[in-house]
């Protein structure tokens, strides 16, 4: 190799390794928040659906949360050259060598929660606030979907439960009352407000509307079944909601609102179990009938091959339990679940969860 040759070949690898110490930090951050958000999220759907066949099975639900993620990430360059320039008269001649190495690391570290403790508990066994219910309905959600899945009775009208592995079906008139007020609500005729009560330590009055100006006649016929049905004055038109197992009073709709433990549960009781498992007494029993006008909430799958195509899929016991990627209901009411966990105060950490990628 001559002088000119080797000059600029060393010109050369020093400009690559100049290239080489640009920030790495830049490039990760639209594959990294992705990745991590797409594991998360399909984790917490396995984990609320393996919690929901464990509840079909009496084992014991486990909740564990990320709490960070911190992502270290290390790129180290190096080139080395060397060489010898002899005089005309020398025996060796020129020569010279190259030499470069390129060292990454990438060094993930990702904290876990268990979600367990006395305010844990008592938020999975404390019935949702009921505004909290309504406001979901507020936000879009079908009423008759929200109230199916969230309530356990409404002015005393009682829904499907399986509590004790008893099942108890719907009262017709809840079932129809559903009905009434999703019409409602799709003709805009359903509202909420919440006034804030003036006094320290005192709860917000949360009332629900049904209006009846420039609506059809049919939806306003619908309001005033519904009122019938729940046993509500027909020349109202606001009530206020309160959390009462019985028939509320006057101008209050008693909201008997499930706890997010129950909402499991009911959830639960639409699992497919093996008839194995049943006759052996592994699992409550099956609960194969739905009322009419309760298929809502879909079912949970399951077989003995991990399925091919599947919103969600989870081993248990030697089984698969799934839930269609093609059943919109159940992917639906899964995700669903996953907002009302939010709602349950305290179910986690006081912070979100953190992604933190630094670059070296």
């Amino acid at each position: 190799m001559n002088a000119p040759t080797m000059k600029r070949a060393v010109v050369a690898l020093t400009m690559l390794a100049l290239a080489g110490c640009t920030t790495i930090g830049p490039r990760t951050i639209t594959v990294d928040r992705f990745d991590y958000g797409s594991a998360i999220a399909k984790s917490w759907k396995e984990q609320t659906l393996l919690n929901i066949v464990k509840i079909r099975y009496v084992d014991l639900p486990v909740f564990v949360d990320v709490s960070s993620i911190v992502a270290g990430y290390s790129l180290q360059t190096g080139v080395s050259a060397t060489g010898v320039i002899s005089s005309g008269n020398a025996v060796q001649g020129d020569y010279g060598s190259i030499g470069g190495q390129a060292t990454y690391t990438e060094r993930p570290t990702i904290t876990y929660v268990p979600m367990t403790g006395d305010k844990f508990l008592r938020a999975l066994i404390t019935p949702i606030d009921p505004k909290n219910i309504f406001f979901v309905l507020q936000s879009g959600y079908a009423a008759d979907f929200v109230l199916a899945l969230t309530v356990e009775s409404l002015n005393g009208l009682r829904n499907r439960s399986a509590a004790g592995g008893v099942l108890r079906e719907a009262d017709p008139e809840f079932v129809r009352v559903l009905q009434l007020i999703r019409e409602v609500q799709l003709a805009g005729g359903v509202g909420m407000r919440v006034e804030e009560d003036g006094e320290k330590g005192k709860a917000a009055v949360a009332e629900l509307f049904f209006q009846r100006d420039e609506l059809p006649d049919e939806v306003r016929e619908n309001g005033a079944e519904a009122l019938r049905l729940l046993r509500l004055p027909a020349d109202q038109y606001k009530f206020r909601l309160t959390y009462s197992p019985m028939r509320g009073t006057g101008g209050d709709l008693a909201v008997n609102s499930r706890s997010l433990l129950q909402i499991l549960q009911a959830f639960a009781s639409r699992v497919e179990v093996p008839e194995q498992h049943v006759r052996e007494q592994r699992a409550a029993p099956a609960f194969d009938h739905v009322s009419e006008g309760q298929e809502g909430i879909g079912r949970i799958r399951s077989g003995p091959e991990k399925p091919q195509d599947s919103f969600v899929a989870v081993p248990y016991k030697g089984y698969w339990f799934w839930v269609d990627d093609g059943d919109w209901r159940a992917k639906r009411a899964l995700t669903a679940i996953m907002y009302f966990f939010t709602l349950a105060e305290g179910t986690g950490p006081e912070k979100l969860p953190l992604v933190t990628i630094p670059a070296q």
